[in-house]
Order: structure tokens, then sequence, then C-alpha cells
């Protein structure tokens, strides 16, 4: 497994980490706490090193699980993201409690996080904590970002940033000194990256990768008449005429398997490797046998892919009507 610096943080990490969504049971349906601890534990076999989570994935039992399964386990990182709430399941809580995601940044709430995941993941400092996808108004506001930093000053946490949904959001935590950012980055959605671009590079940070295979696209084996389950998250993500679309579209995807590239997956993966910004690439496996092959097919040193191969797919891709 190759190790890439982790930003100006001092240390380097896996350029492959094993992202905790799926596993926690929210994302893409329901997953054994068994098979979810074989995939933490395979992850550290294949020498990943770097572990990405959230305080409300499984309501802290994605936590609790990388605490154990992480313990007296030397150079392992993890990074996990607060200020999500997701209340209780409707079985779990009272009848008048609140339903759906909510967010929470205050000064209180995010030093109770911090200590509660402290607790979970058997750390006395956090390697990273992000800010979970705050709103613009909240990292403009710098109430958020002044308490990551009193966190880091008193030792609770190694390092701070931010998960962001757009480049305002990530631009503005970078102003207020955020060392990570965590961004969508793959083949049919780039331009984010490129556009942070020169604020990345200037402030030095540390770039996690996330929605490499855009929620399962582009490994390449939904066809337009899948139908998701109620409980997995892209029932909501597309409209039925997106969904056909973007399968339509990994046509401009397909010329980049070919010679040891086997599969669209590991295309896919590829490309995200290939560009040198990115510190680890997440990826989010729910089974030991998916998390082999995505280690598997994502080759080991670069070039990941040629030149040719990603200036032939920049084309493919525009004629194919993806704005990356």
């Amino acid at each position: 497994m190759r190790a890439r610096p982790f930003g100006q943080l001092g240390f380097s990490t896996s350029e492959l980490a094993l992202g905790t969504w799926g596993l926690s049971g929210e994302a893409y349906g329901a997953i054994e706490p068994e098979e979810r601890d074989r995939v933490i534990d395979r992850a550290l076999d294949l020498g990943i090193t770097m572990f990405e989570t959230a305080d409300s994935y499984g309501q802290g039992a994605v936590e609790k699980s990388l605490g154990e399964r992480l313990a007296g386990k030397p150079n392992t990182y993890v990074v996990t993201k607060i200020g999500t709430f997701r209340p209780p399941s409707p079985e779990q809580a009272s009848p008048d409690a609140p339903r759906g995601i909510y967010k929470r940044f205050d000064a209180a709430y995010l030093r109770e996080s911090v200590e509660r995941s402290r607790e979970r993941l058997r750390r006395e400092k956090i390697d990273a904590v992000l800010l979970h996808n705050p709103s613009p108004t909240t990292m403009s506001h710098g109430e958020a970002a002044a308490v990551m930093k009193e966190l880091k000053q008193a030792g609770a946490i190694g390092a701070w940033g931010v998960s962001a949904g757009d480049n305002y959001v990530a631009r503005t935590a970078l102003a207020h000194g955020a060392e990570i950012v965590e961004l969508p980055y793959n083949v049919f959605f780039s331009r984010e990256l490129h556009d942070l671009a020169g604020d990345l590079t200037r402030a030095q940070a540390a770039v996690l990768a996330r929605s490499v295979l855009s929620y399962g696209i582009l490994a390449g084996d939904l066809l337009p008449s899948h139908m998701f389950a109620d409980d997995d998250h892209r029932i909501f993500r597309w409209t039925r005429p997106e969904f056909e679309t973007r399968l339509r579209q990994l046509d401009a995807v397909r010329p980049l398997v070919s010679g040891d590239v086997l599969t669209l997956r590991a295309a896919a993966v590829r490309f995200v490797l290939a560009n040198e910004m990115v510190s680890s690439a997440v990826l989010g496996p729910k089974s030991v046998t998916q998390l082999e092959q995505l280690v598997r097919e994502a080759g080991t040193e670069p070039p990941y892919l040629s030149t040719e191969a990603l200036t032939r797919l920049a084309n493919d891709l525009a004629r194919a009507g993806v704005v990356t």
C-alpha cells in the first residue's frame, strides 16, 4: 500500500482510506456488525492506515467498532466528522422525538461531540476532526472554526478541517485555518477540487477524496432497471431519468479499461489516485470481497492512468455531456 503525506501534518497515510458510511447500515442497506468488523480487520491486513468515519454513523456504533479494532495498532489514523445529529430510530425514540437529520455546530455541542468520539474511538487525541458539511452561514460565522482551534490547542484533536458540500464552505474553512478538506471527487465530478487547487496548495492542506465511485455508478454493476431499497440513500439521490443518463455516460469511461486496468471500478479509483493533490481516496466497501476487489485493482504506484488516457477521457466525457 503506497503512502502519501497527509498535508503538512507531519505524517503519511495509506493512499486508500476505508470510509465507513456503508458500514453503518444507514446508507446502502443493513449490514451485520460482524461483517463491519471483518471489513475493518481486513483493511488493516491490506495496509490501510487511514479510516474515515462520523459520530453519526450508526449512532456512534461505527466509531466504537473502530476504537475496538484499531486499539493497540500503531500508525493508524482516524478522521471523524461531527455536527450531524441523527435522532434514534422510531422504535428507540419517544413519540415526540424529532425525525430526520439535523445539523448542530454550536460550541457546546461540538465540544461534547469530540468528548464522546474520544471515548468511543479510545483515543486521547483524535487524529483529525472535520465539521460535517456545515452551511456557508455556519462556516462564515466563525464560531465552529474557533472551537476546533480551541480543541486542537487543548490536545483533544490533532488537526481539524471540513467535509465540504461546496467550494465556498471549503474556501472559507481554509481561510479560518482548516488543515484538511474532504470533497467529492470522481470521474463525473472533478470541478470542485480543480477550482480549489490554488487555495489548497497555498494552505498545504490534506485532501480526502470522497464519492470515488459516484455512489456506486462508476463500479459498472448497476442496470437501468435497478430498483434501490427504501433504506438505500440513492433512492432519493437521482430521478430515474438522471440515473439512466449517468449509466449511459459510462460509455465515455469504458475506454480506460485496458491493460492492467481491469474494470470500470479500477478506472474510477485510479482516476482519483492519478491526482497527486489527493492525500487519500476514501473507499466505501460493504464487504470484505468489495474491499479486496478495490485494493487489488487500484494499482500500487504511478502512473495510475496515462496522460493520453486522461486526455482522451476528458474529451469523451465532454462529448457525452458530462460537465465535470
